[in-house]
């Protein structure tokens, strides 16, 4: 078995957290300044969040380079409206309202994380080859 557990840069890892932790209801495992893991309700990695500089990562060095650049988190899920309420809570950064993508035939949403990383939100489906 494999799994990729994403670790993206970010200037404020106790603060990302939380907001991360407010929007998808996850819970931090490791917690700290410098690193934290956030989990599902049956401890499944979501995201692992990294302050920028710290540990001299080849790719974690410099803040001033836009984040994200190439990367979309697509972030299958059963709690789409819940997920889509939290960010209005938050005032969240919405880039695509809710909608029906043509492809999938699924709705979902898009929206900007803090540091500028961005999320397509869809209803959770198998994909099908």
């Amino acid at each position: 078995m494999a799994k990729i557990d994403p670790i993206i840069a970010v200037k404020d890892v106790e603060a990302s957290s939380k907001w991360y932790q407010s929007v998808f209801e996850c819970k931090s495992l490791h917690g700290g300044k410098e690193f934290d893991i956030l989990v599902s309700e049956t401890d499944e990695v979501l995201i692992c969040l990294h302050k920028w500089g710290e540990h001299h990562h080849p790719t974690m060095t410099d803040p001033g380079i836009p984040p994200g650049n190439g990367l979309i988190f697509y972030f299958r899920t059963k709690d789409i409206n819940l997920i889509r309420q939290n960010i209005e809570k938050i005032n969240g950064s919405i880039e695509a309202d809710m909608h029906l993508n043509p492809n999938s035939t699924k709705k979902e949403f898009s929206f900007r994380d803090p540091d500028g990383y961005y999320w397509t939100i869809t209803e959770f489906h198998n994909y099908e080859g």
